[in-house]
């Protein structure tokens, strides 16, 4: 047996130790600097401490079910989608206060993006049970649906789209859709919703997914944007030029990372599960510099590269914060924000950039 074998032979005993127990959200104290007896994750010069009971509601009032996606508007208010129809749409300022909900619509409530449009913000929500994807202003009011992609060819019926995640060009205002839970293609629309293209599908070329469940328009590179999309149980991030075309993939071994999200120089993913997609808690977030490396896994082993390629990572089971991480938020002051899927109905996990 091989020392990888072994090292996963062990990796699995304890995940199903954790599961067996139950993963729990540590509490711990916090001030300007981290102290000794104070759970702090990450690596380098990403490291964060997690925040105690951060956003956490009267369940009874405002439930959550799976916390999937949130992003922050103009104002720095972060607005949390969930798929519990009592409230899909719970927006909080920074001390995790509630200010305002809404949505009662959106069954299967998955994808939320954030797009600027005439100086105004809208909403872009992905709904897998609806088969839709949804414009909304930051109110809830509807203003463009986008229904199975029939034009491409490829699709026979509306329940074969299962979209997962949008993207918007700030350049042109274009959308693109992922149907990472459907036929993995992608599909783009310009900013009224009339077709343009498609591309993908399942398969293991350079230019398929299986499960292109993020997606978001590269801007660092002002000049030439791009794509990055999620091909998650391939473990990697594929880069694609605005029209469809294949430029190359950055692997992240063992990673079955959700979607790729920009912030200043970074690429910040959260990875629901790690090693395998049937393991359970085993996820954490993974950071990325300019240069696409991996810096940061906070609540993961540390990344490292050998002869210019990632290891394989998975997660720190001395970490205990994380279930099943779907989403990551970087806001002004560095901080993250982790809405998590299948994780017992518990709000976002704020966690507290020390270094």
């Amino acid at each position: 047996m091989t020392s990888k074998s072994v090292n996963r032979r062990n990796f699995l005993g304890q995940a199903a130790a954790a599961t067996a127990v139950g993963v729990a959200i540590p509490y711990v104290n916090f001030g300007a600097q981290p102290k000794a007896d104070e759970t702090v994750i990450g690596h380098g010069s990403h490291r964060y401490r997690v925040v105690p009971n951060w956003g956490v509601l009267d369940a009874g009032k405002n439930p959550v079910n799976d916390c999937h996606e949130m992003v922050e508007d103009a104002k720095g208010r972060l607005i949390l989608l969930t798929n519990e129809t009592k409230n899909n749409v719970i927006i909080y300022d920074k001390s995790g206060k509630l200010l305002e909900t809404w949505g009662t619509t959106y069954p299967g409530a998955h994808g939320l993006t954030l797009a600027n449009e005439g100086g105004e913000q809208f909403l872009f929500i992905c709904d897998n049970t609806r088969h839709q994807v949804i414009k909304t202003d930051l109110k809830g009011k509807e203003l463009l649906k986008i229904d199975y992609p029939k034009e491409t060819g490829k699709y026979d019926y509306p329940v074969q789209f299962t979209p997962t995640e949008t993207a918007i060009n700030p350049a042109n205002g274009d959308i693109y859709v992922a149907d990472g839970y459907g036929l993995n293609y992608i599909t783009q629309y310009d900013r009224t919703g009339k077709y343009i293209r498609h591309w993908g599908g399942k398969g293991t070329e350079n230019g398929q997914f299986d499960c292109c469940h993020g997606i978001v328009v590269d801007t660092r590179n002002k000049s030439n944007p791009t794509l990055l999309i999620t091909d998650r149980r391939h473990n990697c991030l594929k880069r694609f030029t605005l029209d469809g075309k294949y430029l190359s993939t950055i692997a992240l071994p063992g990673s079955y990372i959700c979607r790729p999200v920009l912030h200043g120089d970074m690429v910040f993913g959260a990875v629901f599960r790690s090693t395998s997609d049937a393991y359970p808690n085993s996820g954490y977030i993974q950071i990325l510099d300019k240069n696409d490396k991996v810096v940061s896994t906070p609540g993961g082993t540390a990344p490292v590269y050998k002869d210019g390629k990632l290891e394989e990572q998975r997660k720190d089971m001395s970490a205990t914060a994380f279930m099943h991480p779907h989403d990551v938020l970087v806001d002004n002051d560095e901080n993250i924000y982790v809405p998590q899927w299948a994780s017992q109905k518990t709000y976002p996990v704020k966690l507290q950039r020390v270094s």
